[in-house]
């Protein structure tokens, strides 16, 4: 998975954004990172809000567990997965399994 990155508080992943769109889904992968459509309009941070708390649901966690570390103003965003190695595993599967869709 190219768009799987390590980081200190576990590893990240990048996305690329697409607001606006008719429903919230993950389409699959565009480039080197996970293509996400969300409903949130960019404006105000809600397509942010909205793609933390879409990525959190899809992987299973609290939204707490996800940040943005790169990319607040544009559509490639970066996110930081804070969590156990043990964990870690369970949801890079998932986040696999997302991106064949």
């Amino acid at each position: 998975m190219s768009f799987v990155l390590n980081h200190p508080s576990g590893f990240a992943f990048r996305v690329h954004v697409q607001p606006r769109s008719s429903r919230n889904q993950v389409v699959g992968v565009h480039g080197d990172a996970l293509k996400v459509k969300l409903t949130a309009p960019p404006v105000e941070g809600a397509a942010n809000a909205a793609c933390i708390a879409f990525m959190a649901d899809a992987l299973g966690l609290p939204k707490s567990a996800l940040t943005i570390v790169a990319g607040l103003t544009g559509r490639r965003k970066t996110l930081a997965v804070a969590c156990a190695p043990e964990r870690a595993i369970q949801i890079r599967k998932r986040l696999e399994a997302l991106a064949v869709r």
